[in-house]
């Protein structure tokens, strides 16, 4: 099942209480059986959460017996910290850099079930734009992605600490990439993981360019440490695109703190040993590892997963 478009908030009230519906409150050791319903959300159209999002609800929809895992299709990071805080997802996905900037590591009801792989910034002009580097963008228009997403938080960080004044606005990766092509926008910003399918699709049809991002990396990094690290895109990853200096941002897979234990071990169980199936179809999925799995940043492990960890950790 599958829930998108304009009126997904008022379908997700629908699901308010599949909480309480799916028996979640309290913790339980051992085997679980799968719930009735589990409520993933995912991302926008044009994206990798979205994509990969509905492939690990595909993986556990196979795994746990009895359940129906419904996909929900959201702005993405916000969104699906919103969501999760109010319990009308359990699961969800999330960059770091988002979550720094709730409570989710103070008790908002939020825990990780492990580190996924890491998003990369992108800022996509046309081949032949004026724009040159991020200081280019003052007074043009830009998308910095849909409202409540990942892409979206990062870009106002990105735009506030270098104090560029571009002319946001707000669209989707695939809206974002169309008003790009169409010249109703000067640049896109994008968080996430490579390739994304909107940037490849516009690569495919389209003269286009990274804006070299290596100074805003430098500065990001010093203001949060935590959260941003120095990356490249490399040349391989979209055609007729050249290698190009950015920063990466860690993505979590979250659930809500009041999941079964036993339910939560199998989740996680479900999704490491599922990663070389995902990453068959998404290739960031092949950075999925026990090793990494843990490095969840400021937010604790739920103790579900915490368990499965203990019992894999490799040799």
């Amino acid at each position: 099942m599958h829930l998108s478009g304009p009126n997904r908030r008022d379908a997700l009230l629908n699901l308010a209480g599949a909480a309480a519906a799916l028996g979640v409150s309290g913790c339980t050791r051992g085997p679980a059986s799968g719930p009735g319903e589990l409520v993933v959300a995912t991302g926008p159209p044009g994206a990798v959460y979205r994509e990969i999002g509905s492939r690990i609800a595909m993986l556990l929809d196979e795994e746990l017996d009895g359940t129906e895992v419904v996909t929900v299709e959201t702005g993405a990071s916000h969104d699906n910290l919103v969501l999760l805080e109010g319990g009308e997802a359990h699961l969800g996905l999330a960059n770091l850099d988002s979550v720094l900037s709730t409570e989710a590591a103070e008790g908002s009801g939020i825990r990780a079930v492990g580190r996924l792989y890491d998003s990369f910034v992108h800022l996509v002009v046309m081949g032949d734009s004026p724009v040159q580097s991020i200081e280019d963008l003052d007074g043009r228009p830009v998308s910095i992605g849909e409202v409540n997403s990942g892409t979206e938080f990062t870009a106002e960080q990105v735009l506030a600490e270098t104090g560029v004044g571009a002319d946001p606005v707000r669209l989707d990766q695939a809206a974002s990439a169309e008003a790009l092509a169409s010249g109703e926008i000067d640049a896109m910003f994008s968080l996430t993981g490579l390739p994304t399918p909107a940037i490849a699709s516009l690569a495919e049809n389209h003269d286009v360019r990274l804006i070299d991002l290596a100074g805003t990396a430098d500065l990001m990094v010093g203001v949060h440490p935590d959260a941003y690290f120095p990356a490249n895109i490399p040349a391989t990853t979209y055609e007729g695109i050249a290698a190009c200096p950015t920063m990466s941002i860690p993505n979590l897979l979250l659930c809500r703190t009041d999941l079964p234990d036993g339910l939560v071990v199998r989740i996680t169980d479900s999704v490491y040993r599922g990663a070389e199936a995902l990453a068959e179809e998404r290739p960031e999925a092949a950075q999925i590892n026990v090793r990494t799995g843990i490095s969840t940043g400021v937010v604790p492990l739920h103790p579900g997963a915490a368990q499965w960890y203990r019992e894999h950790k490799p040799a």
